[in-house]
């Protein structure tokens, strides 16, 4: 017998409007969109029906294993921590960033980054896991072991995304020392003269490191089909390089010049939710809003609080009037989905998978009642 479920009286988000009506799901897919009040199934009094969100840039899993300086948790109890809060906050799939290269101030080793991602890939195997899982790799070029460390992933197919950073001083997201100062000095308890050493070595090395390890992960990455995101590009030069590596994302430009070049090359352009949710970037650069207001943003990221990837989408549809609830539902699904090649999800549409969440809106915060993936329910 065939498994069903019918999800009535909804208002369900398609992919360019919102009607109100039922799902019916059968074998873990969407197998009809029924306008209209149906007999039977779930009744969700009114409350909305989305897609299940797509995550393609979480920091979170990294302090569920480092909860607090030199204290290590059970990384498969981390993933399953990390997992529980990803799909409470209506994400269905994921992809879990992790580093790769460590600079001077990382509490972490490459080690033990390959341990979190062994951690994911044993519990998506025995079935622990509520969201689907895949890897996010954030490739600090700069870093000396850079290359090395990417090696440890070099035959991990669940590497669906690599991206290329560099958090030097004078790079990208820290062209202005200050803001670098402001955020690393205090973070490392540097006096002036020992934070002026720090950077100048982080600045040599990314003078020695960071052009021919761009180039070489870009080969890489090309190889093995795995598609490529640029960081905190800042200007024209950064885009043209990008796309001379043929980079596919643009992952938190730091202004509305590099965001406005990223969209006219075809870059999907991602932003931080926590960017919207805030009002403004914490490191002062462009705001995830101005780049709505001029149409240049595709995708949104939870980044650092996975809750804020929902919150904003619903924020931005009640307070930004150049975008409908639809358009900021797909910043979320469908548009992260297409961006690293999941045909099958992302939109409420016949035959596709049914990743599902039951949204009902209180003092304009989503509450995330009911979610499913492939029909079957996790939360």
């Amino acid at each position: 017998m065939s498994a069903e479920l019918i999800l009535n009286n909804a208002k369900i988000v398609l992919e360019n409007e919102v009607i109100t009506g039922s799902v019916l799901v059968r074998d873990g897919k969407i197998a009809d969109i029924t306008e209209g009040t149906a007999s039977g199934g779930e009744d969700f009094g009114g409350d909305y029906l989305i897609p299940g969100l797509v995550e393609l840039h979480t920091d979170h899993l990294e302090g569920h294993y480092l909860p607090r300086p030199r204290v290590r948790w059970n990384p498969i109890a981390a993933v399953l921590a990390h997992d529980a809060q990803i799909a409470t906050s209506g994400i269905t799939t994921v992809l879990d960033a992790l580093r790769v290269g460590m600079d001077e101030d990382a509490d972490l080793s490459a080690p033990e980054m390959r341990k979190l991602g062994d951690a994911i890939e044993n519990s998506v195997h025995e079935g622990r896991l509520r969201a689907d899982h895949y890897l996010h790799l954030r490739c600090e070029v700069s870093a000396p072991d850079c290359l090395e460390s990417f090696q440890l992933f070099e035959n991990d197919s669940r590497v669906r995304l690599a991206s290329l950073m560099d958090h030097a001083p004078g790079q990208r997201q820290f062209v202005d020392l200050e803001t670098y100062a402001y955020y690393y000095q205090r973070k490392l308890k540097l006096s002036d003269r020992d934070f002026e050493l720090y950077c100048e070595k982080r600045m040599g090395e990314s003078a020695q490191y960071s052009g021919p390890q761009r180039e070489a992960l870009a080969e890489k990455c090309r190889a093995r089909g795995i598609v490529l995101a640029s960081h905190d590009d800042a200007t024209q030069a950064h885009v043209d390089e990008a796309i001379e590596q043929g980079i596919h994302v643009a992952e938190f430009p730091t202004t509305l010049q590099a965001a406005a070049a990223s969209k006219r090359a075809g870059l999907a352009v991602l932003m931080g939710a926590p960017n919207v949710v805030r009002g403004g970037s914490h490191s002062g650069n462009v705001s995830a809003r101005e780049l709505v207001e001029h149409g240049y943003l595709d995708i949104l990221s939870s980044d650092y609080i996975p809750f804020s990837l929902i919150q904003s989408t619903f924020m931005l549809s009640e307070t930004a009037d150049s975008i409908s609830l639809p358009d900021s539902v797909r910043l979320v699904t469908k548009n992260p989905a297409e961006a690293v090649g999941f045909e099958d999800r992302g939109v409420i549409e016949i035959g596709k998978r049914a990743d599902l969440v039951r949204v009902r809106v209180d003092e304009h915060i989503p509450v995330v009642r009911t979610v499913w993936r492939e029909g079957r329910r996790v939360v």
